[in-house]
């Protein structure tokens, strides 16, 4: 994957020390293997997990060394108990020191969500580029669903949320909730459906019962992106596994439209 990349949501920020070496810095995040990998210009990385046959629930295997970041991962995880688990990591090389107005403008950036209207990604079952999010746009609540432009904040909130209606091809018309939670450390933003998900006529996910969470991680000289989506969906294993490649697809492409985000704000 090229710079220009993006999962679906959510950033920490670490004050950096003088005495901190920069290639201590992702060390302290992740395996020495998955930093080597990331640094060797690898595009991405993504595990994907499934529910065993012996019920065990998927276990994270990319997350970072991030208190604030693991608390949230696994009170969702525990809450939902998913069978199906997709996480990725990238490593995006920024242009120089991280500021408070670089902070608040990549803030801004994750709000952007009508931004995600028009964003392809690859399905392998039709062997074709499609439309992720045929629309998407926040909305002042899920009743009356009246659009809101996309909000601009001249200082970072220590908390917000915010409800979209997003269109896709794959599960239709649907309503998400938002959630930004800002720390001295970390800004945190997780998605979580409010309408149940369906294929067709069929309903595969339920209510709630999909989260997703993004977080990025000043590394000095680079962004450590790391995001996952984690959903309790049907067991029927021909609508189990589409929903899978489905979820890995859907992944990458909103690391591809994120990292795009982080183009226009860092490099423009």
């Amino acid at each position: 994957m090229k710079r220009t990349l993006f999962l679906f949501l959510f950033f920490p920020f670490f004050a950096l020390s003088a005495n901190s070496s920069e290639s201590s810095l992702l060390e302290n995040l992740v395996s020495p293997a998955q930093a080597q990998q990331l640094r060797s210009g690898s595009d991405l990385i993504i595990e994907t997990q499934l529910r065993n046959s012996q019920g065990q629930t998927p276990q994270p295997a990319l997350l970072p060394q991030n208190s604030e970041l693991r608390r949230i991962v696994n009170a969702a995880r525990s809450s939902l108990n998913p069978n199906m688990f997709v996480e990725s990591l990238y490593l995006y090389r920024k242009p120089g020191e991280s500021s408070d107005d670089l902070r608040l403008g990549i803030f801004n950036q994750t709000t952007a969500l009508s931004t995600l209207t028009g964003v392809q990604y690859y399905s392998g079952s039709r062997n074709e580029k499609r439309i992720f999010y045929e629309y998407s746009s926040i909305i002042n609540n899920p009743s009356n669903k009246n659009p809101l432009p996309d909000p601009v904040h001249t200082q970072l909130p220590s908390a917000l949320t915010l409800f979209a209606r997003q269109k896709d091809l794959t599960f239709g018309d649907n309503i998400y909730r938002y959630d930004y939670t800002v720390t001295e450390q970390a800004i945190i933003f997780s998605q979580e459906n409010v309408t149940a998900l369906s294929i067709g006529i069929i309903p595969v996910i339920g209510r709630s019962k999909l989260r997703s969470v993004m977080a990025i991680i000043d590394c000095g000289d680079s962004f450590l992106i790391y995001a996952v989506s984690m959903v309790n969906t049907v067991s029927v294993p021909a609508l189990r596994d589409r929903i899978s490649g489905s979820f890995s697809s859907r992944a990458e492409a909103v690391l591809r439209w994120f990292t795009g985000r982080l183009d226009s704000e860092l490099y423009n």
